[in-house]
């Protein structure tokens, strides 16, 4: 029989938590339908205010908010300036030779504008799909908010994946334009990733346009008529580009399987279950308060973790993250401990990389603790040893999902909060495969 351990959190943190009365889950049982339509509209600005949650007439292909009107760029930037928190830091960037920028609510919000007139610039229009191809660097933030602001399907490819996985991606999306790099480091090397993705997509008919941001400053090939530097894009744009409004089914992403087990898949992401979803899991799973926390995902932003949890759920909610370029461990295992962060959402193995003898400190100024994408097992289990020694009592939730959560996610359909509704499951407002 399959062990399962529960860990209670601490009576004080259980009173502070933004959910705290258990009497949620009845609320959300009874009625799943009018609760998530609940935290749509309360969670987030509407163009126009949907009346209706879900549309099950179709099964699977279920529809979420379908008469409502947003902007998914314009709910993680607009109302946060507009609100007169545009000095507030979105990003503590932390370089891979340790370099250090700080990115507010205004730097996004005028950068995104800037490049959301450079992709229409270039031809790029809503329903285009835009490939992104980049490494943990603000810039894909960026890239990611503009295509959603003019309604360009983005599709984000892991930076570690192979520019032959990139092809293929590009290929079976039809993808118009493709934003990538000169090159990208990991652990003291520059892999020169321009050469590489011109060896392997130079003849793809769809791709009309490769916009390169230069980042470590090598030598790269420019094709006249196809290729842009992201820097003379961005400074021959208007800066200004108001949020067009979609239809809340409108597609907001697609994101490809890994193809470990299997051909990869596109699974397409809708805009109004999707930032419901993520918005409501990011505050309500991690307590968030933005006014005072500091959160990492230690993720990448080239998984649902990172588009939900680095990306859409932070900045939707307003919140300050830090966005880490390199590996974990470098240039030492000791340098994710000092990151002085005050919520940390990780995989388990992430946590083996901290050195024994620096886990309690590493957890002591952690308010909250969420390991999610494996199982829990003994080994991952090691940092747990030290929750005594942090302070932080129980409060180190482990959230597991293994194959399980993926049979979960495939199941979803209109339950509430603790089951799948159209956050807990972020492919349940329109898992389609393309």
């Amino acid at each position: 029989m399959l062990e399962v351990e529960k860990f209670e959190p601490p009576a004080e943190f259980r009173e502070r938590a933004r959910w705290s009365d258990p009497a949620i889950y009845d609320e959300a049982a009874a009625d799943p339908e009018a609760w998530w339509l609940k935290q749509a509209t309360e969670l987030l600005d509407w163009d126009t205010v949907p009346t209706q949650s879900l549309d099950d007439s179709n099964p699977p292909f279920y529809k979420w908010f379908e008469d409502g009107r947003l902007n998914a760029s314009a709910n993680c930037l607009d109302r946060h300036v507009e609100a007169g928190n545009g000095e507030r830091v979105a990003y503590h960037w932390r370089g891979e030779e340790g370099e250090e920028r700080d990115i507010t609510y205004a730097d996004l919000h005028r950068d995104v504008q800037r490049f959301a007139n450079a992709l229409k610039d270039l031809g790029v229009e809503k329903g285009d799909v835009v490939g992104i191809y980049l490494p943990m660097i603000p810039e894909v933030v960026v890239a990611m908010l503009a295509c959603a602001r003019i309604g360009a399907v983005h599709n984000v490819v892991f930076g570690g994946f192979s520019a032959e996985s990139v092809r293929e991606r590009m290929e079976f999306s039809a993808a118009k334009a493709l934003i990538t790099v000169d090159g990208a480091r990991r652990k003291g090397k520059t892999a020169p990733i321009k050469p590489a993705v011109d060896e392997h997509l130079g003849d793809l008919t769809s791709l009309q346009t490769i916009v390169v941001v230069r980042h470590t400053g090598i030598d790269c090939p420019m094709r006249e008529g196809r290729d842009v530097f992201y820097d003379e894009a961005m400074a021959a744009a208007e800066p200004e580009c108001p949020a067009e409004p979609m239809e809340a089914e409108h597609p907001l992403y697609i994101l490809y399987t890994s193809g470990s087990t299997a051909k990869p898949k596109g699974i397409l992401h809708t805009t109004g279950g999707y930032m419901t979803g993520v918005t409501a899991t990011h505050r309500y799973v991690f307590d968030l308060r933005p006014e005072e926390d500091v959160y990492w995902c230690a993720a990448d932003v080239g998984w649902v973790t990172g588009h939900s949890y680095i990306v859409y759920g932070p900045l939707a909610n307003g919140a300050t993250s830090v966005m880490w370029e390199g590996a974990p461990d470098y240039p030492h295992q000791g340098i994710a401990a000092a990151a002085g962060l005050g919520r940390r959402a990780d995989q388990p193995q992430g946590l083996a990389l901290v050195p024994q003898g620096d886990r309690g400190r590493a957890l002591s100024d952690r308010r909250h603790l969420v390991a999610d994408g494996d199982r829990r097992d003994h080994d991952h289990a090691a940092a747990g040893d030290h929750r005594d020694q942090a302070g932080l009592g129980d409060d180190a939730v482990p959230r597991g999902r293994g194959g399980g959560g993926r049979r979960e996610r495939g199941q979803a359909d209109r339950r509430g909060p603790g089951a799948a509704g159209p956050g807990a499951a972020v492919a349940v407002d329109a898992a389609r495969s393309l």
